[in-house]
């Protein structure tokens, strides 16, 4: 297990953030879909916790076979999914993801938004923190992203919002911005196969810390779309915009199917969805097959385990939580 702290400072409000990355998941969701792929909705109902109170609850399968590699096809099932639980509470989120091809394989996202610069050094318990969970600072405007995902019109240190005036996030903007607001997210890694355990959990933490660089650089940089929009408005753009990407897509199952249950009159609804973070597939080269080991040249029916006491039976990872990003283990 591996443990880390992400900090993500945004020249926004908490109120403001929640529809700004409402409106940049469905967007880049959208932008990222592929034909034959799907996203199922197994629940989508009011949930009631004792601590956190009223909320929403949703269970999703985003299916990806179409976008493993020719030999993961061959021997992974033709029902390849990854489970998507959430937990909405804002301003408190959790979020575990599942793989249905590798069940030791799992992660675990609790997320906290506060109004200030990340100055919370105890946000997620009362307890010391433990000496080994990194506290990682990602910056917006100034930490380096991967130059296929790099556009001018996102780079926020020449962006100036035309509606609110923010932006041209100067060096130190951490200290001077206002408003400010952080989005604590506390994220743990799992992959229980010895061997590969330290070397699999290293390389999904930095998948998920460039998937947070992006996708908070983008709701900034969106920001003029949707600083004007109110919850219902944003609830609405998430419906017509899934309905567009279903045209995207195409007619291929699974469908999607939604089932609501309705909370009583006297109790407070939650959000319609919690919030997710688009996936692609990329793999990591540590984990390749062997360039000498034959390509199969149909996919079997039936799903064929590697002997864990071969060596040559490692295979490659999808990496999860990716907007095709693709950064290389150490």
């Amino acid at each position: 297990m591996l443990m880390k702290e992400y900090r993500i400072c945004m020249p926004l409000t908490v109120e403001e953030y929640r529809i700004g990355q409402l409106y940049m998941i469905s967007k880049h969701s959208h932008e990222q879909s592929d034909r034959g792929e799907g996203v199922e909705v197994v629940q989508n109902e009011p949930y009631d916790d004792p601590e956190h109170g009223s909320g929403q609850f949703t269970e999703k399968r985003i299916y990806l076979n179409n976008k493993l590699p020719s030999w993961a096809r061959a021997v992974v099932p033709k029902i390849f999914y990854i489970t998507e639980k959430a937990w909405n509470y804002y301003p408190y989120t959790i979020t575990e993801y599942t793989c249905s091809f590798l069940p030791k394989f799992s992660i675990h996202i609790e997320s906290k938004y506060e109004d200030n610069n990340g100055s919370n050094e105890n946000i997620f318990g009362s307890e010391p923190r433990e000496e080994e969970t990194e506290v990682c600072f990602v910056d917006i405007a100034y930490d380096e992203i991967p130059e296929r995902h790099y556009k001018e019109s996102e780079d926020l240190r020449y962006f100036k919002s035309k509606k609110t005036n923010r932006g041209l996030l100067q060096e130190g903007w951490l200290n001077t911005q206002d408003p400010i607001m952080c989005s604590y997210k506390l994220v743990t890694v799992k992959f229980e196969v010895w061997g590969l355990q330290t070397r699999v959990e290293q390389f999904v933490h930095k998948v998920i810390r460039d998937v947070l660089l992006l996708g908070h650089r983008q709701a900034f940089a969106w920001v003029d779309e949707w600083i004007d929009m109110t919850m219902e408005e944003v609830r609405e753009f998430e419906r017509a915009t899934q309905e567009a990407t279903n045209l995207k897509i195409g007619t291929f199952p699974p469908t999607i199917c939604i089932s609501e249950t309705p909370l009583p009159s006297n109790t407070r609804s939650g959000p319609n969805s919690a919030p997710s973070t688009p996936l692609s597939t990329e793999a990591p080269d540590f984990l390749s097959v062997p360039k000498e080991r034959p390509r199969k040249k149909s996919a079997p029916e039936t799903l064929t385990l590697p002997d864990p006491g071969r060596r040559d039976s490692l295979f490659k990872l999808p990496s999860f939580f990716s907007w095709n990003s693709n950064p290389q283990p150490e």
